[in-house]
């Protein structure tokens, strides 16, 4: 029997030496320390933080109010609005788990992410009530609708039983809220794109969504003078866990529900806005628009972006008009942003081109994630640092999800042999740097959503005409991808046109995932009949 650990002998837990790590505790404390600063601003409305904490409280107790808490999930339609932020603080004050949910689906996912997450109510937008309504009349469980009338939110209808300001009038503002009694519990779900069907339910715990927080506020410098814009979706990742990182150190969120050149320029400069996130579509977008929508502003703002690299002369384009970019890459399994491309001095002496190709790289893993590692599936073992020999990405830490909800298989899968595997395959460089090749799965990412291919492939087959159909990423200059998709009509089939069949998948889809491309033809195939979509990737490449 080995010695006793001295330091191991009644030093336990208690209440003066330890604390279940929330995000939560950033709004208290950034409530206590700036109380009169300005937390949250939309259109000419300004909220200090003691305003925006005391509304969260509010939020919390009034969902308390009506029984939910531990084990429930609350659902929130919304764009990037004050409602949407403040139930990142106020559904988990009251112990139960925020579900975002993307704005953009149709109204047969909402169902099922309403029915999978057994949501007891739903916060939801003015702006999307009749797609919300339609997602309704297929909810199994009872759900309580509340109406979220934000300043620009159309001619929607009402459909809730209440007005959201109405339901915070039901809270106390002092609501005693309580840190989770294990930072493990839940405190969000998160639905990625579907890959095989309908979509995966992804949950995080509040331990993962402090430290990733706090991840992304060392990454991309986040301090207590930062002004950050939202121009990245709050449902996305809750919002790569920026909702809650620009809390912890006392920043300003400006929310933003329409993502437009001539909006995003004059808020800059109004508000001299410091960081904002973004697919590179975002980047592209701001390059791209009419100078009449151009605003000069005298300060430099930094902009994170994920997925693709943007190309060169989007970066050298968005630097002359004072931005500077940084690259990020991660998933809904890992809280958003897992690795970053951290930029080292010597790269500045590169040219354009050769700075782009380093910027490319998805980089190393943030400071708050373990270790990330790119190695041979089946042998587990880490590929030499060459940048030639191919494995797959593989993640391990705090700040990779709980797991999938009701789907313990898919989670098992993922992390087998103590990695998160996710499915991207790519090589490691001389200095350690990861960078991403191709994706196992053929998801295709367009304007930062994530498109399963054979999602769209079985709208195409259900198409009368339609013998064959694949779906891959064709390179996009506005959106970095769009589906593509190659199709092999019925033998004696009527003439189809690409339109018709556009039209029918935008009749089944939402509008992210229909084809800008359709081919018909024959597809080409292994000995076996397997389709070989390396073929029509390279074809779709070749299309420009």
């Amino acid at each position: 029997m080995g010695k006793p650990n001295i330091f191991e002998q009644s030093l336990d837990k208690n209440a003066a030496n330890y604390a279940a790590l929330t995000p939560l505790s950033f709004l208290a404390r950034a409530a206590r320390v700036y109380p009169d600063k300005s937390a949250v601003i939309h259109g000419g409305m300004h909220r200090t933080y003691a305003e925006f904490y005391r509304r969260c409280r509010q939020l919390g107790g009034a969902l308390r109010g009506r029984g939910i808490g531990a084990g429930d999930t609350v659902s929130v339609m919304s764009p990037n609005a004050p409602a949407m932020l403040e139930a990142h603080y106020g559904v988990p004050m009251c112990g139960a788990v925020l579900n975002a949910i993307n704005f953009r689906l149709d109204a047969d996912t909402i169902a099922f992410i309403l029915n999978h997450g057994e949501a007891k109510v739903l916060l939801t937008d003015r702006e999307f009530s009749t797609v919300i309504a339609e997602a309704l009349k297929k909810v199994k469980q009872k759900i309580t609708v509340i109406d979220v009338d934000d300043t620009a939110a159309g001619d929607g209808e009402f459909i809730g039983e209440k007005n959201y300001e109405a339901f915070l009038d039901e809270g106390d503002a002092q609501f005693d809220w309580q840190p989770p009694a294990d930072e493990w519990h839940g405190i969000s779900l998160n639905y990625t794109s579907g890959t095989t069907g309908n979509p995966k339910g992804v949950v995080y715990h509040h331990r993962g969504a402090y430290l990733n927080a706090l991840g992304n506020a060392l990454a991309f410098g986040l301090t207590a003078d930062s002004v950050y814009l939202w121009t990245l979706p709050m449902f996305h990742c809750n919002g790569w866990t920026y909702t809650w990182a620009v809390t912890a150190v006392g920043g300003t969120h400006v929310c933003l529900r329409q993502v437009e050149p001539k909006l995003i320029f004059p808020m800059i400069r109004d508000h001299r806005v410091t960081h904002m996130c973004g697919a590179p579509i975002v980047l592209n977008m701001l390059v791209h628009a009419p100078d009449g929508d151009k605003v000069r502003f005298g300060h430099t703002v930094e902009v994170a972006t994920g997925g693709a690299a943007p190309p060169s002369a989007v970066i050298l384009a968005m630097e002359k008009m004072g931005f500077r970019v940084a690259h990020l890459y991660g998933l809904t399994e890992t809280y958003g942003p897992a690795t970053v491309c951290a930029w080292q001095p010597q790269w500045n002496e590169l040219s354009p081109d050769e700075q782009a190709l380093k910027m490319a790289r998805q980089g190393v893993n943030h400071a708050t994630l373990e270790d990330a590692m790119v190695a041979d599936p089946e042998t587990m073992r880490p590929v030499p640092a060459d940048g030639a020999t191919i494995g797959e990405l593989m993640l391990r830490g705090n700040t990779v999800m709980k797991g999938y909800l009701k789907n313990p298989g898919a989670g098992g899968e993922a992390f087998t042999g103590g990695w998160f595997h996710t499915g991207d395959l790519g090589v490691v460089h001389a200095d350690g740097y990861v960078e991403i090749k191709d994706r196992s799965k053929d998801i295709i990412i367009s304007g930062g959503e994530n498109i399963s291919s054979l999602e769209v492939e079985e709208a195409l087959y259900k198409h009368p005409q339609i013998m064959e159909a694949a779906v891959v990423a064709r390179p996009d200059e506005t959106w970095g991808e769009s589906p593509c998709a190659f199709v092999t009509l019925k033998p004696g089939a009527q003439e189809t046109a690409a339109e018709d069949i556009i039209q029918w998948c935008r009749d089944r889809l939402a509008s992210f995932k229909i084809p800008r491309t359709v081919v018909f033809g024959p597809l080409p195939k292994t000995s076996t009949g397997k389709i070989q979509k390396f073929v029509l990737r390279e074809r779709a490449g070749e299309m420009g």
